[in-house]
C-alpha cells in the first residue's frame, strides 16, 4: 500500500515535516470544529425533544483540549520572546 500515508511523523500537505506549534494549531482547528459541531447537535435535539443528560457532558473533554492547546498557543509568543531575550544577553 502507500507507506508515505502511515507515517509516523505527522507532515504537511506538501509532504513537508510538521512542527508541534503546527500540529498543536492544526488539532486546535479540528478540536473547535467536532466541538462546535457537538454543541450544534444537541441544540437541534433540544428542538425535537429532551435528550439524555449524559448528552450535555460530551462538548466537555473537547473543550478541556481546546483550552490546554488554546493556552498553549497563547503564551507561545511569550515564551518565544523572553527566550530570544535570554539567549542575546
Amino acid at each position: 500500500m502507500h507507506a508515505e500515508y502511515f507515517s509516523a511523523e505527522p507532515k504537511t500537505r506538501k509532504g513537508e515535516r510538521m512542527s508541534w506549534s503546527a500540529l498543536i494549531r492544526n488539532t486546535h482547528r479540528w478540536l473547535a470544529i467536532t466541538f462546535t459541531l457537538i454543541v450544534a447537535l444537541i441544540f437541534i435535539m433540544l428542538a425535537f425533544a429532551e435528550p439524555p443528560m449524559w448528552l450535555y457532558y460530551t462538548p466537555l473533554p473537547f473543550l478541556f483540549l481546546l483550552m490546554f492547546s488554546g493556552l498553549y498557543m497563547f503564551f507561545l509568543p511569550y515564551v518565544a520572546k523572553r527566550r530570544g531575550k535570554g539567549m542575546q544577553s
